[in-house]
């Protein structure tokens, strides 16, 4: 399958969450937590462990700012509402069903169908004057650079970004992996656009 259409798909995916009733959002996240732990859990931890704090302040801000029936009738003023307390779960729902998704692209995906994917995506860009070849080149090397961020000194410093080790050519040859997209991919493509239209417009 073109990375092309993974990253189309992939794409659906992420935007149907936002429209999924609680219910079966609810069965989304378990089926992505259970996907993440076999198949991307190290990477989505990380991934969890760098959101965490939005996921706090998306809690706070809907179960404590939004009006509604108090949670805890003896703490009327100082504990969430029951209709903030629901959209908080269910934002943070959303939040955490991305992650996984984001977790299992990058960890089954490799970096140069990646990129090249991204590549065949943004071709139409060359109409309005972008060149397709260095967006992809771009992201290629910032996605490389942040692989290579040095983990093993603990804690990432920003000072390691600046740091010139002279170890790096600077005619240092960069591949671009292209794919070529055959018509099956592309139908499947707008077929899924199509079907995700037609759901938010019906």
């Amino acid at each position: 399958m073109h990375s092309g259409l993974i990253l189309i798909l992939w794409l659906a995916a992420v935007a149907s969450i936002q429209l999924l009733p609680p219910a079966v959002l609810a069965a989304g996240v378990a089926a992505g937590l259970l996907a993440a732990a076999a198949w991307a859990r190290v990477r989505t931890l990380r991934l969890l462990r760098r959101v965490r704090v939005l996921l706090i302040a998306i809690t706070v801000l809907f179960a404590w700012f939004t009006p509604g029936e108090a949670l805890f009738l003896d703490w009327p003023r100082l504990g969430p509402s029951r209709e903030g307390a629901i959209l908080a779960a269910l934002h943070a729902a959303r939040l955490v069903a991305v992650v996984c998704a984001v977790g299992l692209l990058l960890e089954c995906l490799p970096l140069q169908r990646l990129v090249g994917g991204l590549h065949a995506l943004s071709r139409p860009l060359a109409v309005i004057g972008v060149s397709p070849e260095r967006l992809a080149l771009r992201l290629l090397l910032v996605l490389r650079y942040v692989e290579a961020t040095p983990r093993a000194a603990g804690k990432p410093n920003w000072r390691d970004w600046l740091a010139d080790e002279g170890d790096s050519p600077a005619d240092e040859v960069v591949r671009l992996h292209r794919e070529r997209l055959g018509v099956l991919d592309g139908l499947i493509g707008l077929g899924v656009f199509a079907v995700l239209l037609w759901w938010n417009l019906s």
